[in-house]
């Protein structure tokens, strides 16, 4: 049973929800006076001048494919879309907007603008301040809440893009650059059951961030390949990849946990010291470590 001050939460947001549908117009049949519901004019928005694979399209809006695929039948009925077969794989599904769609989508685009402009109006200068500030805020906690992490298979497409990114920001950031024959960056079987696991963090289906757990001795594991996107940093993601990873480690009976970083990694440092690491001696040849630190798991 849920606690009154969970109540009260919850029940503030759903209010916080009804004002906000209700204020956008996103419950009327003709959103923004056009001849359509909300849903087909946010799809015109994401399919874009540029155009959208349906995978790309699901992942984005959280829709199911029985659901996007009448959608795309709507709009291409009213010859606001296309769907074909992707010129560089026929399996993939490329939606385009037509003549018709683009013009259609530049109309929804200064409709949403005056709306966004008409929030505004009536508020003063201080009240503007304060409104774009918390929708700032809400959005950031929005995206924050909506990040998932799962074990993945470290040789799989969004793991190899993540160890990529991470990689190549290590390059960029330490002083004499990364190479990676000397890194041990050809250690993926570490990060396979039994002998460890490697997260993904996704935010609305899309790669994010990583972080890897090893077994380094019976009860004894290590953190590696922490890297969070630096356009999903300030959502307090790498705090929680490695929470994830040490209810992993406990998981596994391990009662101890260690890491390296480099003293150039200054916010990894913060991290890892605020969770409760503390600095001890060298425990490995990494010739990038310059500080080495270790937890006790209760």
């Amino acid at each position: 049973m849920k606690s009154t001050s969970a109540q009260h939460d919850v029940g503030r947001i759903r209010a916080f929800n009804r004002t906000v549908t209700r204020r956008l117009g996103v419950l009327n049949e003709k959103y923004l006076g056009r001849d359509r519901p909300y849903v087909e004019s946010r799809l015109l928005f994401e399919i874009g001048a540029h155009g959208a694979t349906a995978r790309e399209l699901r992942q984005r809006l959280g829709m199911d494919s029985g659901f996007l695929s009448r959608l795309l039948r709507a709009l291409e009925t009213r010859d606001l879309a296309t769907t074909q077969p992707s010129a560089e794989d026929a399996r993939v599904k490329a939606v385009r907007l037509t003549r018709s769609g683009l013009a259609e989508l530049r109309k929804i685009d200064a409709l949403s603008d005056k709306l966004a402009q008409s929030m505004l109006d009536s508020l003063d200068e201080t009240q503007t301040q304060r409104l774009v500030a918390a929708m700032s805020e809400v959005e950031r906690l929005l995206r924050a809440s909506s990040v998932e992490m799962t074990p993945d298979d470290p040789a799989g497409a969004d793991a190899r893009y993540c160890l990529e990114r991470y990689f190549a920001e290590l390059d960029a950031r330490f002083p004499g650059g990364f190479d990676r024959s000397r890194g041990h960056s050809s250690d993926l079987p570490d990060y396979t059951a039994p002998r460890g696991c490697l997260l993904v963090a996704r935010l609305f289906g899309e790669p994010i961030g990583c972080g890897a757990l090893r077994t380094l001795a019976p009860g004894v594991g290590e953190i590696k390949r922490m890297w969070v996107s630096p356009d999903a940093r300030g959502l307090g993601l790498g705090r929680r990849l490695l929470s994830e990873l040490e209810q992993a480690a406990r998981k596994r009976r391990m009662h101890t946990l260690r890491l390296d970083s480099n003293g150039s990694l200054a916010e990894a440092l913060q991290l890892y010291r605020s969770a409760g690491y503390r600095e001890i001696e060298r425990f490995n040849d990494n010739p990038y470590a310059q500080h080495w630190f270790e937890k006790a798991l209760r």
